[in-house]
């Protein structure tokens, strides 16, 4: 489902746990309300959300810009229902390819990545802020 301004409390306790650097409130409603290129979408389980999702379309490309599962629900291929929301969403809109970044450290969701046909296309040097960690640039060709 679409990510809407009454969801942040439950994104944003997931973000806190998932991520070294969590987004703010206003990031994800500016996100939501005024950035024209965004797409952000909320898996629920009885009103509760447990996991989200995010994009940028550009023209004929999604850049991935957040994707996380609240612990408890981690394991059970949340995270890859919330990406094939995400591929699917993409091509729906045009995008002909999906990009994204993940840290060199994490292999879960590499393996992810990997498994749903995203392929390594290069490095970021020391693109996350919080250890100056590098990225690994990951991309996939979506087929409408």
């Amino acid at each position: 489902m679409p990510m809407i301004g009454e969801d942040l409390d439950g994104v944003l306790a997931i973000e806190q746990v998932s991520f070294p650097t969590p987004w703010s409130r206003n990031s994800y409603l500016n996100e939501i309300y005024n950035n024209e290129f965004a797409y952000y979408y909320v898996a629920r389980a009885a009103d509760k959300v447990i996991g989200y999702a995010g994009l940028w379309l550009i023209f004929d490309e999604a850049h991935v810009t957040t994707v996380a599962v609240a612990p408890d629900y981690r394991g059970r291929r949340l995270g890859e229902l919330l990406l094939k929301v995400l591929m699917q969403e993409a091509a729906y809109l045009g995008a002909d390819r999906m990009t994204l970044e993940v840290r060199v450290s994490n292999h879960a969701a590499r393996r992810l990545y990997e498994r749903l046909g995203f392929v390594s296309a290069g490095i970021r040097k020391g693109y996350y802020n919080d250890n100056k960690e590098d990225a690994i640039i990951m991309w996939k060709h979506l087929y409408k």
